[in-house]
């Protein structure tokens, strides 16, 4: 039986505990059962890391098609890139560059078929500016580099995703005088369609359920606490149910996060960050997972930053990357799976 295509791990900001915690699940692989993946990054900058945390890490520089079977004994390294010169917990000039080129290339490997998902180690926006870097963040490069000629780049979105609670953001990183006017009926339909798509086809539920968070306290009182969840939230909910999606809302975020409420649905959209981010950490802070949807591949990553306040001290803890990890090999399982029954349904209709 042919093994099937490991997944790749870009290494993020050298200066941060990417590294660290790429290493140390390594370590625990065998404790953890790990699924094989492979490292784009500076094979060079990784020894260092490991000498410097003490950790017996030996590398093997390798491709996909080997790194299945290097795995358990070595952890397989694609060089790419310039050197890294960041030491841990100083970023410098060097970790830009460094971070784009071990993107570029784990990407490559997956757009190709060569790698079954990414994984993306944390990366540190105002780092990435001072190189030059001309998008937001993960999410928007990705979305860039999935766009293809003649067709319009996709609409990613993100989801914060544990074995306690999935919640969708619809505005993300916007300063949150400026999230009213973000807010559209067809921002919220869009965010609707490619999270049920999304959890339909790669999470394996055959018709999920999302519940969207009101805007204003109490989901506005029918206005009288604020107009938008009105013209806005309820707009959107009936034209995804018109479409056969099941959505319900706007609800009152402050009562949407206990456990009986949770029960209710598979995913909670609200409309600003931290509006369902602080449910979705303060229960799953170390095991939380970045999903982005709407990809025409499977990128998943550690839900925490760079942490250069704790790089290289060995205090780092590599629970989100081991859930990372997880999701990612189980998301591209259940596509690898679907797309071979769709291909077995075309044959025989052949």
């Amino acid at each position: 039986m042919v093994a099937p295509a490991p997944l790749v791990l870009s290494l993020g900001d050298p200066a941060g505990i990417g590294p660290d915690i790429t290493l140390m699940a390594w370590a625990q692989r065998r404790d953890l059962g790990l699924p094989a993946f492979l490292v784009a990054g500076d094979p060079v900058a990784l020894k260092a890391r490991a000498r410097h945390l003490g950790l017996t890490v030996p590398l093997a520089e390798a491709g996909p098609e080997d790194a299945a079977v290097r795995f358990a004994e070595m952890l397989p390294v694609l060089p790419c890139g310039p050197a890294s010169t960041a030491a841990p917990g100083k970023p410098d000039a060097s970790s830009a560059p460094c971070v784009v080129a071990s993107l570029e290339a784990a990407l490559g490997l997956v757009q190709a078929g060569r790698a079954a998902a990414l994984v993306t180690n944390p990366l540190a926006k105002s780092v990435m500016y001072a190189g030059g870097f001309p998008f937001p963040g993960h999410t928007e490069f990705l979305a860039a580099r999935a766009a293809r000629p003649g067709r319009p780049a996709p609409h990613p979105v993100m989801m914060i995703w544990s074995d306690q609670l999935a919640v969708v953001p619809a505005t993300i990183h916007l300063p949150y005088a400026d999230v009213p006017a973000h807010l559209t009926v067809d921002l919220l339909v869009e965010t609707g369609r490619i999270v049920a798509g999304d959890m339909a086809r790669r999470f394996g539920l055959a018709r999920p359920r999302l519940v969207f968070c009101g805007l204003n306290p109490h989901a506005g009182e029918e206005g009288t606490l604020g107009t938008e969840d009105e013209a806005i939230a309820r707009p959107a909910v009936d034209a995804l149910r018109r479409e056969g999606i099941d959505a319900r809302g706007p609800l009152p975020a402050d009562t949407l996060f206990h456990p009986q409420a949770r029960a209710g649905y598979d995913v909670a959209v609200g409309m600003y960050h931290d509006q369902v981010l602080i449910p979705a950490k303060t229960l799953a802070f170390h095991d939380g997972v970045n999903v982005t949807l709407g990809l025409p591949f499977i990128r998943t990553s550690p839900d925490h930053g760079t942490a250069f306040d704790i790089a290289g001290t060995g205090r780092a803890n590599p629970s989100s990357l081991v859930a990372a990890l997880r999701l990612a090999r189980r998301l591209a399982d259940a596509e690898s799976a679907l797309a071979e029954r769709e291909g077995r349904r075309a044959a025989s209709v052949a």
